[in-house]
């Protein structure tokens, strides 16, 4: 039992691919950015769905671990984890995420409303996204 469990525990970790973004680019790519898009996605919790204000981005730049540029889909669930130079680490929802006066706002919760959170870019030391597998859908 404990060999399966250390092996379906491998395999669920080494399925989430990370990117990166350097802070350069999330600057460019969120530069004209609408932040105020209605969205709605699936509660896997219950039938009613979630509606929420977020991001119109549908492709991100990102760079893989061998330095090679691609492009993956937004989705609702891809996650933006941010590491800031005190070595402080806040994970968001990618479409939730915000540019504004060179300070990313993002929501870490889409079910629980006020779990906003800004970090100054100049704070930022990393970027990461990773598609969190969450059982999320745009409706």
């Amino acid at each position: 039992m404990t060999k399966v469990f250390f092996y379906l525990s491998l395999l669920i970790l080494s399925s989430c691919i990370t990117y990166q973004i350097p802070v350069d680019s999330f600057q460019k790519q969120f530069h004209d950015v609408k932040a105020n898009e209605d969205l709605k996605i699936n509660n896997p919790f219950s039938l009613n769905n979630i509606s929420y204000k977020g991001n119109s981005i549908s492709k991100i730049k990102v760079i893989d671990k061998k330095g090679k540029e691609l492009t993956i889909d937004n989705s609702p669930s891809i996650e933006i984890r941010i590491t800031e130079k005190n070595g402080k680490k806040t994970i968001f929802y990618f479409d939730t995420v915000t540019l504004r006066n060179d300070t990313i706002r993002g929501s870490r919760s889409r079910l629980i409303g006020n779990l906003i959170k800004a970090i100054p870019l100049n704070q930022i030391m990393k970027i990461e996204v990773q598609d969190g597998k969450k059982d999320y859908n745009y409706q």
